[in-house]
């Protein structure tokens, strides 16, 4: 069931939908408030190591090192899901520009990727001889 506030003026009214109406996209959005961007990872480090650093902040929903599709190799970065959003801004406030693996990591709130052009196909184009 939607809601519908106002904040006293009838232009700033807005709806606020349940968690079972939310879209797709909508859901994702919510969620980036309770996921961590982690980027200086060690190449070598693995998910479950980023996990268990995590959880002596608080419990920790989902750790994922992203993967280079082409080397199979760690790209550096990855993503902590935790509970809460208290456990959030701990983990910011204890790992951010701490020492993990002998590099120093960046710990923030994640954000949506943000759109990109598309890029071009094979071919190059025409050249004139």
């Amino acid at each position: 069931m939607s809601r519908f506030l106002s904040w006293g003026n009838p232009f700033a009214t807005y709806v606020c939908k349940e968690p079972s109406e939310w879209s797709p996209y909508e859901a994702k959005i919510h969620n980036m408030a309770k996921r961590l961007y982690i980027g200086g990872l060690p190449y070598s480090s693995t998910d479950a190591e980023l996990k268990e650093a995590f959880e002596k902040v608080g419990p920790v929903t989902s750790a994922s090192i992203i993967i280079d599709k082409m080397t199979g190799r760690s790209r550096g970065f990855g993503f902590v899901e935790m509970e809460n959003e208290a456990d959030i801004s701990k983990a910011i406030e204890v790992w951010n520009g701490k020492d993990f693996g002998g590099r120093t990591l960046t710990v923030n709130e994640a954000r949506p990727m943000e759109s990109r052009p598309a890029r071009g196909g094979f071919g190059g184009g025409r050249r004139d001889y």
